[in-house]
This record gives structure tokens, sequence and C-alpha cells, in this order.
């Protein structure tokens, strides 16, 4: 995004998308009164590295801007990134899409991973069906990524996914040798995960009134659950005997158990009372398993509605789980256990987390003699005149 830098710019509001999670505010450097007037503003956040304020995409939100910052502001619209066609396949790339599948099922792909795949070899086929599906070459492959990044700006994410897709066909159903779906891929961001304070959690727990919805958010956080593994639970892992939670079939098809914690299991119980499930532990109206969109939801609105951390969403349960029992002492390797990893480097990841949150760890300034009873308000405008 651009924005303007000059003293007497105005404040930009960057309108939105429809499906668009926050609006990003411009406020020129200078504004002081402005920015801190909107920092008092609930689900407000600042983008270090795009010089820009955001603030939850509600209608509401956007009245209360306007309102706020009255004729110093402008408004500019967010466009659409451009859309990739989509045109139907000739039997030749429907067959290979069919073959695919086929292959990816008997494999023991998830349904999930499958689902994602099909949709971008889908595009992929199309893009060059004119040509000899098998026969085309690593640089063609490239180009056509190129173009997603470069033409329809996608994510760094959905080229993983694209590559990954491409890669399965290649590798798994055609047998090609691995050089030749070994892609330029974008580099990975080093990025520390998400995570609410034991305080957020406490509220966000606390702020469904619905037993149902109180219990899932619970259970996902007391035993560190993807939102895939409570979905699949079932009223037999529960094991209250020997106080843990068998998790079945989880990433990378791995049995585990999680513990299971004597709050929890009281509230399962008057969940059970209440509720009656006949099979999975948390089932919609009308039977059946629990949807992923429903638990979001009821994660979105516990987070709005007690103000804590925006970009929170459900796996932020699952990331504060073991950043806060790491704080509490226990050792790595047991939570490395608790949250399914295989490799320890994937847990070790919570140990910055906590490096950077832990209060007790001090700055080198902190040693430093004679600067602990320094009065950082000598240097401010506002005492320029006992200077001189």
């Amino acid at each position: 995004m651009q924005h303007a830098n000059s003293a007497n710019s105005k404040i930009i509001i960057y309108q939105a998308l429809a499906n668009s999670q926050r609006i990003k505010v411009f406020i020129p450097f200078l504004m002081t009164k402005e920015r801190e007037a909107f920092k008092k503003l609930n689900t407000t956040f600042y983008h270090s590295n795009q010089k820009l304020w955001s603030i939850l995409n509600t209608q509401e939100n956007l009245l209360a801007l306007k309102q706020l910052f009255i004729d110093k502001y402008e408004v500019i619209i967010a466009h659409e990134k451009p859309a990739i066609p989509q045109k139907s396949l000739n039997a030749t790339c429907t067959e290979a899409l069919v073959m695919t599948e086929q292959k990816l099922v008997l494999k023991g792909f998830s349904r999930s991973s499958i689902k994602s795949y099909l949709s971008e070899l889908k595009m992929f086929f199309s893009f060059y069906e004119s040509q000899d599906i098998e026969q085309i070459t690593k640089a063609e492959i490239e180009g056509y990524v190129y173009q997603l990044v470069s033409k329809y700006k996608i994510s760094e994410s959905k080229q993983n996914s694209c590559i990954n897709a491409i890669k399965a066909y290649y590798e798994h159903v055609l047998g090609k040798p691995r050089e030749y779906y070994d892609i330029q891929r974008p580099k990975k961001a080093d990025q520390l995960p998400t995570v609410f304070t034991k305080e957020e959690v406490s509220r966000i727990l606390q702020s469904p009134t619905n037993t149902k919805h109180r219990a899932i958010l619970f259970t996902i956080y007391s035993a560190g659950l993807r939102i895939s593994e409570a979905l699949n639970l079932r009223l037999v892992d529960i094991n209250s005997d020997e106080g843990y939670i068998f998790i079945k079939s989880a990433k990378g098809k791995k049995d585990r158990k999680s513990v299971l914690s004597p709050i929890l299991l009281g509230l399962l119980r008057s969940y059970y009372k209440e509720y009656k499930p006949s099979y999975w532990l948390f089932e919609g109206q009308d039977g059946g398993q629990y949807s992923a969109k429903s638990i979001q939801k009821i994660l979105r609105k516990a987070v709005k509605d007690t103000n804590s951390n925006p970009w929170g969403t459900v796996h932020t349960l699952r990331h504060s789980f073991a950043t806060h029992l790491l704080q509490e002492g226990m050792n790595l390797r047991y939570i490395q256990t608790l949250l399914g990893h295989s490799s320890s480097k994937t847990t070790e990841i919570y140990t910055r987390v906590v490096a950077i949150n832990n209060k007790n760890i001090k700055s080198p300034l902190d040693f430093l003699e004679g600067i602990a009873t320094f009065d950082y308000q000598y240097n401010s405008p506002q005492n320029e005149n006992k200077r001189h």
C-alpha cells in the first residue's frame, strides 16, 4: 500500500473488501492526538512493516473511524486481486485428474489434502491442456507458478500448495524422478506463533454462555489440540479413569495421548448431560461431527467480546497451550509428545516465544551503572528549556 509521508497529508482509511478481516489505516506521524484516539478503540493493531494501523473489519468500526477523524481523512477502496480463470478440462486432463485422485486415496492422503491437490491440478492442467501433460518441462512448470505469483498475486501458502500438488502428480502418478519437480519455492517466513496471554485465555474460555461452545474451547486449549483433532474426538476417547484424551490418526496418521484436566472433565460431564452426544464428542444439531467453521465462529466471537489479541485463531489456543506449559517449567520433550510433533525443532519455537515474553530476563541496559536513575523525560521537548 502506498501512503503519503508529508506532515500535511490526511489520514488514509483503506476500506477493506467484504471478506477481509482488517481495515488498514495510515495516520501521519505528526497527528499524535488522532493516533492516540484511534489506539483507544477496540481491536486496534500496528503493522510495523507496513507503517499502518488496523482495526477489525466491521461496518460499525468503519463508521467509528469516519466519525473520529471527521474531515481529516480520505478513503481508498481496496481492489480485488485478479481472479485466476477457470475452464472445463478436456478428456485427457479429466482422466489425469481421476488417476491422481485414485493414487492419492490409495496412498492414504487425507481428504482435505486430496481436495486441495485436485483443485490446484485442475488449474494447472487447464493451463497446459493443449500440450502433453506428461511431457511438460520443469521450466514450464516454474513459468506457470511465476505467472500465478506475478499476475494473480497468490500468497506464499498457495504457491506452496500449487507446487505440492504438481509434485504429487509427477511423483506419485507418473513416477517421475525427484529432480523433475524440484521447483523453486518461496523463502519460508521465520515468524513466531501468535499466543494468547494467560489472562486472555481465561477470558476467552469463560466468554461463551453456551455449554457446548465453552466445552469445545476448553478442550482445545487444555489438551493442545488442532481443530481437526477436536472435531474427530469420540466419546470413547475421553479416558476419565486414567486421565488422558486419546487422539486417533492425528496429523501424519499418528495416534497420541494428551492430558485430561479434571476441570475439563467436570465441564464435559455437564455438557454430556445437557446434549447427550451419541458418538462424536462434539456433534452438530442434526447429529454427525461438528463443523470447523462453527468452532472458528465461536472463537472469533469470544476474542471480540473479550477484546483479546485480534490475530488469534483457534490454532492460537494450541500455541498458547504449549507456551504456557513451557512458562510453568514443563520439559520441552513432554510438550513435544503432547503436541504430537515428530521433531523437537518444531517444538523449540515456543522457547523463543517464552524468551521474548519472560519478565525475568533483563536487558543489559538494566545492569549499567548510573542508568537506573536516569530521567528519560530529560530530553523531551517540554523540558528543552531546563537544559539551558
